[in-house]
């Protein structure tokens, strides 16, 4: 069974079976990453953060990233099989196929992922928030199929934070006789090369706070073709360095205020929720890469006149990660499947779909995230002294995890952004209805007590204790949905 982890697309057709898009082109876009994708991969990690060519040579300002050779090659890859059009196909193929592709890039190359998970979250608020004629214009060219397709990003941190929004954006945006312009520094831009970006700002008179803040669609290039987002220095990170971030500065920039001003903080969750999504997926399909790479040590290394496979304790190990690789990718794919039901709920209506969605992104980003980083610290004890050598790449899985625990929102983000939709919304009995049909009726009975002892307790002594609860809802809930992909013959014959 350990020999599947080798396979993405083979584990997801393991998992989902007949719940896949049909002619979806899995099998294809691995064999791309195996002949190509995985040599260009390794060589833009070895290379290191990108460099930008600042000037032309008639000194004007041009901001262009350079990358390694066959970067533009991998990213394209992506993007013309489909990892954003399909999401908006009329073959209603849906988020389904567009997570299902990004699994794939996310197991061989997580870093690239993120440049698909922002342009979907970009592209997303474009085509539910933006004025027709604006719509129109840019939506189309980031569902291109070919090298013309265009990219997106989601720059809200500043350099004061990014949990707390409402203290940490101090871009200003204002309205002119010609448009919006924005002033301001974003500290944190992945994909800081995208030709579109939504940015937070407040506008001039807005009250203090996250009810102050819109969400704008900015151009990397003005009306007249001049630079209109200028990229003062990238970052030089621990690892996912085949996603350029960097920090941006908007000078008077040109923008497109989306949806309503009064509405920007739930325009911000919006894509926010899809990205999280996408931080599930990604951390699961490392998982699996991290399983991958261990078990093809474990089965060629011998000691004490066995392979380490054949010890007892390794052997119970890999038993037991094979089980937790699906547990977590069941609590992982759930949420895709709420996004495809809720992600087109418009601001100021969401329904309690929308809600159950919220409450599962929560413990998911949670707990997924965090068993990403075990999961290649793991890998890396599996393989010894060889793990921590860069000339193998194990110890590149534990540089990359480290950010799936921080991106969108680190631990305590989710622990208290879940409790905030237990509280107001009563996101908990969502889940619990949710769960039901799957779960141990007495174990489900237990953890509605434990979570509504938890919400009565003082303020202070519920946030401090927010990870114990968080760390039993979580495998409850995954333990649960383990047993829902079972009951529908999703798994049936595939164990």
């Amino acid at each position: 069974m350990f020999e599947l982890a080798h396979s993405p697309a083979g584990f997801l057709s393991h998992m989902l079976g007949e719940a896949l898009p049909h002619d979806l082109p899995l099998d294809a876009y691995e064999q791309w990453w195996e002949t190509r994708g995985r040599a260009i991969s390794s060589d833009v990690d070895r290379a290191g953060t990108a460099w930008i060519r600042q000037y032309d040579l008639m000194a004007n300002r041009i901001d262009e990233l350079v990358f390694p050779s066959g970067y533009r090659d991998m990213l394209l890859e992506g993007y013309q099989n489909g990892v954003i059009w399909r999401g908006f196909a009329p073959a209603n193929e849906g988020l389904t196929a567009v997570y299902a592709l990004g699994y794939i890039a996310g197991y061989y190359d997580t870093g690239l992922y993120c440049p698909y998970t922002v342009s979907l979250a970009t592209a997303a608020v474009v085509d539910k928030y933006a004025a027709p004629e604006v719509r129109d214009r840019y939506l189309p060219r980031m569902l291109a199929r070919d090298e013309t397709v265009w990219q997106g990003a989601t720059w809200m941190t500043e350099a004061r934070g990014g949990s707390d929004l409402g203290g940490a954006v101090e871009t200003v945006a204002r309205q002119t006789r010609d448009g919006w312009r924005l002033t301001g520094e974003k500290y944190f831009c992945s994909n800081a090369n995208a030709e579109l970006a939504v940015v937070a700002a407040r506008p001039e008179g807005a009250p203090p706070g996250v009810r102050g803040l819109a969400l704008f669609l900015v151009p990397r290039y003005r009306q007249d073709g001049s630079l209109n987002v200028y990229i003062r220095r990238l970052k030089d990170k621990i690892a996912t360095r085949s996603v350029p971030t960097g920090e941006v500065e908007l000078r008077d920039s040109e923008a497109y205020l989306l949806g309503k001003p009064e509405h920007g903080i739930y325009l911000i969750m919006e894509v926010l929720n899809l990205s999280r999504v996408a931080n599930n997926i990604g951390s699961v399909s490392l998982m699996q890469n991290a399983l991958a790479q261990a078990y093809a040590f474990a089965s060629e290394r011998q000691a004490f006149g066995k392979r380490l496979i054949d010890q007892p304790l390794m052997r119970r190990q890999f038993e037991q990660k094979w089980l937790g690789l699906h547990a977590a990718f069941t609590l992982a794919w759930e949420t895709v499947l709420l996004a495809e039901t809720a992600w087109r709920e418009q601001a100021g209506s969401y329904s309690e779909r929308f809600q159950l969605f919220r409450i599962m992104i929560h413990l998911a980003k949670y707990w997924t995230a965090e068993q990403a980083v075990q999961y290649a610290k793991w890998a890396m004890e599996v393989n010894g002294g060889h793990g921590t050598l860069a000339e193998f790449g194990v110890e590149r899985l534990l540089r990359e995890a480290m950010i799936t625990d921080i991106w969108e929102g680190p631990p305590h983000r989710q622990a208290l952004d879940g409790l905030e939709a237990m509280e107001r919304k009563g996101a908990h009995r969502l889940l619990f209805a949710h769960l039901a049909p799957y779960a141990d009726s007495e174990t489900l009975q237990d953890m509605q007590a434990r979570v509504e002892a938890h919400l009565a307790l003082a303020q202070d002594e519920k946030e401090a204790s927010a990870f114990d609860l968080f760390d039993a809802l979580a495998p409850f809930a995954a333990s649960a949905l383990v047993r829902k992909y079972e009951a529908i013959e999703m798994m049936a014959g595939r164990n």
